[in-house]
């Protein structure tokens, strides 16, 4: 086992670990997860010798004693444990992810407890998740929480708010916080008007374009930024 396995294998068995107690059916979070992988792989579309493009909008539909199982556990938190593990399996096929990774669940009164069925398609967002060695380099590409994604889009917005490109859990944060345009001259970033404001390099600026390696803050999240050719 190499260590993307283990890594993978880690991911799967701290998912089932920690919402196990939420399903009192046969259902297992590991099974949604395999599920979701699957459905990866089946639709996973070679639009070059290097290039294999999969779904990263997912539905998933569960029967109705399952979905109101993770209702009460929390929705949201199952679904970043299995954003997560989905991003590392993406990496680990070197699959290339044209926008964010979003799951949907519903309730299905066809399916029996224990019983799982995932969908996807295929949805270009302004950033996408830098998972495949073919699209490094391609993009500017910045890293938020750990988490590294390729400026494929002319604007990008980063905020506390749900309709932000990238959502970042930071309370210090506004809703919208800040920009980063790609332009002929290089990528702007502008504050939006934010309460605490943006800052590059500890200064604090209305707008200013980025260098390769530039550390941007806002409140207690740090934002790393590298051009194309540093980001290969």
């Amino acid at each position: 086992m190499n260590a993307f396995d283990k890594f993978e294998e880690g991911v799967e068995n701290a998912v089932a670990g920690t919402f196990a107690r939420a399903f009192r059916s046969t259902l297992k979070p590991v099974e949604i997860m395999s599920a979701l992988k699957k459905r990866m792989d089946r639709e996973a579309a070679n639009l070059s010798r290097e290039r294999t493009v999969t779904p990263n909008d997912f539905t998933v539909a569960l029967s109705p004693a399952d979905f109101a199982n993770i209702e009460q556990w929390g929705i949201e938190s199952l679904e970043n444990e299995l954003v997560d593990g989905l991003l590392a399996y993406a990496e680990k096929q070197d699959y290339v992810l044209l926008g964010p990774i979003r799951i949907t669940f519903v309730d299905d009164e066809t399916l029996k407890s224990g019983q799982v069925t995932a969908t996807g398609a295929t949805r270009r967002g302004t950033v996408s998740p830098a998972t495949s060695r073919a699209t490094a380099g391609a993009h500017p590409m910045i890293e938020v929480g750990g988490r590294r994604f390729l400026l494929t889009g002319a604007v990008t917005v980063i905020g506390r708010g749900s309709d932000c490109d990238i959502i970042v859990d930071d309370t210090n944060i506004s809703r919208r916080h800040l920009e980063l345009r790609l332009t002929p001259n290089g990528v702007v970033v502008s504050d939006l008007g934010s309460t605490n404001g943006t800052f590059v390099e500890g200064h604090r600026i209305g707008s200013a374009t980025l260098v390769d390696g530039n550390t941007v803050t806002i409140g207690r999240t740090t934002i790393m930024f590298w051009t194309p050719q540093a980001g290969a």
